[in-house]
């Protein structure tokens, strides 16, 4: 079935899935299809300095349809799912429909569900959390959290472990106690029409395998070059799948063979989170399997 023939040209439209899954090419054609503007909802196409490695669209690309929220945010400046909600706010309300289309899930739930107005952690417990996060790994920070945000949050993730014991420390309440108070959301589910890329794992594996090959074809290693003199894995852009890989081939650490692998892994590994996020928080939105 083509489930685009299903969808309302008057509604918002949200497309989810996972890495590699083909949601960029979807959004493309739904705006060739009925117009639409399209919109980033994957926390790293906001950064300027990787273009290629986080996939985001070509200028040939760009040149189909409008695109906003792309490669805007310098890649030393943090970016946060409360930045990206009011950038994305006077978007559902302009003349054009947003076609909404990203793999970060935390994105769609906060505009769909609404996001706890938590206060801004202080320099000095990010300081102090980053050092903990590279002395001790983020099992150490996981173990001080309350059971309820415990229970509710991504163990695996370090970046989601941490940004839970920040804002625990700052606060001195638990992030599931401040997601319990969360306000009115944006755009309720219900007004949205939604499409949640089912990708059979194999063929996703697959697929990641290539475009990393692709990436690397087109010039991911040069744009690790570029990024070379100002590289900081504390920076939030440095979180690109990939990016530390090259930089430490590129510092003569392993071969670019290793470094494609690991790439590669570590890419596959994101996927299978991003899937079991999928499955456990987008239950209500329509399924479009590909394999």
């Amino acid at each position: 079935m083509d489930i685009l023939k299903t969808i309302s040209a008057e509604r918002p439209v949200l497309i989810a899935g996972p890495t590699a899954s083909g949601k960029s090419a979807l959004a493309l054609e739904l705006a060739a299809r009925q117009g639409g503007v399209i919109v980033n909802a994957d926390a790293l196409q906001v950064f300027a300095n990787w273009r290629v490695l986080t996939a985001r669209p070509d200028r040939d690309e760009e040149a189909l349809a409008p695109h906003r929220l792309y490669g805007h945010v310098p890649g030393e400046e943090a970016y946060s799912v409360g930045h990206w909600l009011r950038e994305v706010a006077p978007l559902l309300r302009g003349e054009q429909r947003p076609i909404i289309v990203g793999g970060t899930g935390l994105y769609f739930t906060a505009l769909t569900e609404g996001l706890a107005e938590i206060p801004p952690t202080p320099a000095e417990i990010r300081a102090k959390a980053d050092a903990r996060m590279a002395a001790e790994g983020h099992e150490a920070l996981l173990a001080e959290l309350d059971p309820e945000t415990t229970a509710r949050i991504d163990a695996l993730n370090p970046v989601r472990v941490q940004r839970a014991w920040e804002v625990q420390t700052t606060t001195g309440r638990g992030l599931a106690a401040w997601q319990d108070d969360t306000p009115p959301p944006l755009l309720p589910l219900h007004e949205a029409e939604t499409i949640l890329i089912d990708a059979d794992k194999d063929w996703l594996s697959d697929r990641i395998e290539r475009r990393f090959d692709y990436m690397l074809a087109q010039g991911a290693l040069a744009e690790a070059e570029r990024n070379l003199p100002t590289w900081d894995p504390a920076h939030p852009s440095a979180k690109a799948i990939g990016a530390s890989e090259l930089i430490a081939h590129l510092n003569g650490e392993f071969p670019l063979t290793d470094a494609r692998d690991i790439a590669i892994t570590a890419t596959r590994q994101y996927a299978k989170r991003q899937r079991t996020w999928f499955r456990g928080r987008m239950g209500q939105w329509a399924k479009h399997p590909v394999s």
